[in-house]
Formats: structure tokens, sequence, C-alpha cells
């Protein structure tokens, strides 16, 4: 193992050595030079080594099978709701009929004992008798005032709350194969997201660090809606991007702007800090960008409007645990409140100036 150690740390000073083996590899794989990792220790690389090793667990197919099948079994039994309503829908015309027919009994036994009914009076158009009853006008014009501001009210809300927004992109990013099925950290691209107000666009440095080997997908990759020709076209255009030359596996120097489309975008007014929430509160990306591993094309997941930020800040709880200046003002609080647990409401986080300043 101690060449590997040696060739994971720095494997461009094991090549200069004359190390054999190294420059067996070195030369296998057209003299690319693989990103030197000094600051990983024995016991890293190890347990790295030992996590690509194993194989993933497959999922457990017949048991979904079964499950599938008896979850028909139990929707075949029983009586079908259409069933039902076509039945009602029969009675009711059956009772229609009846009246009708019941009416005209009625009124031939009438006549037949000189029984007079009465002549039916012509009676008032609706929309008269309508406007007739000044109550009814009255309480009919409140509530279409209430019915009209409530629309209206429901649609101005909606301007600049952009969810499921998902535009496309100069050149597709697939969450899905990224996160998803190479199980690539959220916070490796968005690594500005642990320490900064911004999570940041990823550099293109950080893709190369992968595509400089990786010039296209495996065949396995492809999908019905994208095939691997699609995607060994985006890689193409990451190179042309950063000016790689995969041939001689070198920089020409001869790069292109990237114009992503930005999907999130808080208004100017307020004021949100990923770190505060990635770092210190602990909480997971998922929570505020929905499954992105599950993601092809990367969409809005959150309506993110200030109902929905201070519904969390009410039912989140707040860690405290490594943190003594929140556990000194966790065990103040918590007394004053009454609770073992603090939600970031209770700690200040409906006040107006935490977001807006």
């Amino acid at each position: 193992m101690s060449w590997i150690y040696k060739w994971v740390k720095n494997s461009s000073d094991l090549i200069k050595s004359g190390d054999a083996a190294a420059v067996k590899v070195f030369e296998e794989n057209n003299k690319a030079v693989m990103t030197a990792f000094p600051q990983l220790s024995e016991g890293d690389i190890d347990n790295i080594i030992a996590y690509t090793s194993e194989p993933k667990a497959e999922a457990p197919a017949a048991a979904t099978s079964a499950t599938a099948v008896d979850a028909n079994k139990a929707s075949d039994g029983g009586i079908s709701n259409n069933v039902i309503l076509g039945a009602l829908a029969l009675v009711m015309a059956m009772l229609v009929v009846l009246l009708f027919l019941v009416n005209n009994v009625l009124r031939k036994v009438a006549k037949a004992n000189g029984i007079q009914v009465e002549p039916k009076v012509p009676s008032l158009p609706i929309w008269k008798a309508f406007a007739k009853n000044q109550f009814l006008v009255l309480v009919s014009a409140i509530f279409l005032l209430l019915c009209s501001a409530y629309f209206v009210y429901g649609y101005l809300m909606q301007i600049g709350v952009d969810q499921e927004y998902a535009p496309i992109q100069p050149i597709h990013y697939s969450h899905k194969i990224h996160a998803g099925d190479n199980e690539i950290n959220c916070k490796y691209c968005h690594s500005a997201a642990r320490v900064s107000k911004n999570a940041g666009i990823p550099s293109l440095n950080v893709c190369m660090n992968c595509h400089k080997n990786i010039s296209e997908v495996a065949e396995t990759t492809a999908t019905p809606e994208y095939s691997k020709a699609f995607y060994d076209e985006q890689i193409q255009k990451l190179y042309a991007a950063v000016g790689w030359d995969k041939t001689t596996q070198s920089y020409t120097g001869k790069t292109q702007p990237v114009k992503w489309v930005r999907i999130h975008n808080l208004p100017d007014f307020v004021y949100f800090n990923h770190s505060q929430h990635v770092t210190v509160a602990g909480i997971e990306c998922q929570t505020c960008h929905g499954p992105v591993e599950t993601y092809e094309i990367q969409k809005q997941f959150a309506p993110l409007t200030m109902g929905w930020c201070v519904d969390c800040h009410r039912k989140t709880d707040v860690k405290t645990e490594g943190n003594e200046y929140y556990t000194k003002i966790h065990e103040q609080l918590s007394k004053k409140y009454g609770v073992e647990k603090l939600t970031a409401a209770q700690m200040g986080g409906l006040e107006c100036g935490k977001c807006h300043y």
C-alpha cells in the first residue's frame, strides 16, 4: 500500500523519480496528470479505497414486485366508486320519474272529483325578482367583492414566486448523474455554501478535476430522453469553455465564458446567509433545494416566500451541540419559554432585522 499512498499524494513526484510502475500508469493513460492530494492521510486513502471497492447493494426487485401484486389485489377488492355513483344516479332518475307520474295522477283524480286546481300564476323572471330583493342584492355584492379581493390578492402574492422554474442551461448538467448516481457531495462543487453568504457557481476547474480524464459517459448512462451522444456533447462544450485539448491533454489558453441562467433569486431587500444555515444550523441542502440527486434538470423546489421561511423557523429546533454560545442562550430561553428545545423562532428567528436590514 505504500506505493498507493505515494501515488495519491503526489503522482508527479513518483513519476519523476523513475518508478517503473508509476511511469507505466502515466504512459497508459495518455500522460494525463493526476491531481495531487497531499492533505490526505494514509487512513483517509484507506477509507476511500474501501468505500469505492464496496459494491452497491441492489434493490430487492422481487420484494417490490410482490408488494405491487398485493397492492393490485387490494385495489381489485370491493365495489368500485363508479358503480356506486352510477347506482345513485339511477335511483335519482327513478325518483324524478316517479314524482312526475304521481303529479299527473293527482291532477287526474282532482279533475274526476270536480276539484278545481288553481292555475299557475306567471312568476317574475329570476333577474327581476333578484333586482327587487335589496337584501339579496347587497349580500351578493359583498360576496362578489370579497371573492374578487381574494383572487386579486392571490394573484399579487404569486408575483416573483418562481417555484418549479427550470431553465435550460448552456451546458446541460445532470444532478442525477453527479449527486445521485456518483454520490458527489453537494458541498464539493458548492464549497462556498459552508463559509459564505452565497453558495456560488462552481468554477469550471472543479469540473475538470474529474473531466480531464472523463471525456465521454458510459453506455449505461444514456436514458430514453438523453442519449450517450447528447451527454458526450455537453462534455465537449465544457472543454471548449475551459480551452482543453483532450488529444494533447493540455490547455490551449482559448476560453469561452459560460452564461449560466440563474434559478434561485431572492429580492434585494432580503438577506440570506448559506453558511449560517449549512454550517451553523446543519440544515441539509435538500431542505430548500429539494431532492436534487434525482433532478436531470435543476429547478426551484421551494417557493422561497417569507411565509415559507417563517414556517421553517417556527418548526426547526436549534442545534446547540458543540456551540457554547448557543448552549448558554438555550439554557436561558428554554427556562423562559418552559421548553426543552428551542426553535429558531424562539431564538429570534422571526425578528425583522434578521432578514431585512
